[in-house]
């Protein structure tokens, strides 16, 4: 009978968190478009993911990508684990550097403060270097080692997939 209760509780409780979460990628795409532009798809495939692993140090779970593009500006929604959790975090890139870095959802229980814009700002400007790492340090937050880590990768990680993505390489 618990099974059920929890069944039932958990069949409302994920459309809910589906919905805040999409409510959250729309509202991030409105701040980053005057009118949100076509979705877009790059598969990470090839080539391309050995170089995601080198910077994720595990594959990543998906094997594409979706993102959104209007000109030389992109946004990408990326997830990352923190500690034990998935982060979703909202990227936007102009011209091979990073305009804004946004925490979408945050489900660790610490380290909150990597949604901090006072944090977050620390990415604005950021590019990679040769080595494919950010050209600039980000400083850490006590407590937060491996949340800071978590946005670092999917800086790196965008980055490089807005530079692919704006060689042509993919539709």
């Amino acid at each position: 009978m618990a099974w059920i209760s929890l069944f039932a509780l958990l069949s409302f409780a994920l459309p809910t968190f589906a919905s805040e979460q999409s409510a959250e990628v729309e509202q991030f795409l409105s701040s980053a478009f005057k009118e949100t532009p076509e979705v877009h798809d790059i598969w990470l495939t090839g080539e391309l993911r050995p170089v995601v692993h080198d910077i994720l140090h595990h594959d990543y779970p998906l094997a594409r990508v979706r993102y959104w593009r209007s000109g030389s500006r992109s946004a990408w929604v990326l997830d990352e684990i923190g500690k034990e959790r998935p982060i979703t975090v909202g990227i936007v890139i102009d011209h091979d550097r990073i305009e804004k870095v946004s925490v979408l959802t945050y489900r660790e229980s610490r380290g909150w403060e990597v949604k901090s814009p006072a944090f977050t700002a620390q990415f604005s400007g950021a590019g990679l270097d040769d080595d494919m790492r950010l050209d600039r340090s980000i400083d850490g937050i006590s407590g937060a080692t491996l949340s800071v880590r978590a946005l670092q990768k999917l800086s790196r990680l965008a980055l490089l997939l807005h530079r692919r993505s704006m060689m042509g390489e993919q539709p």
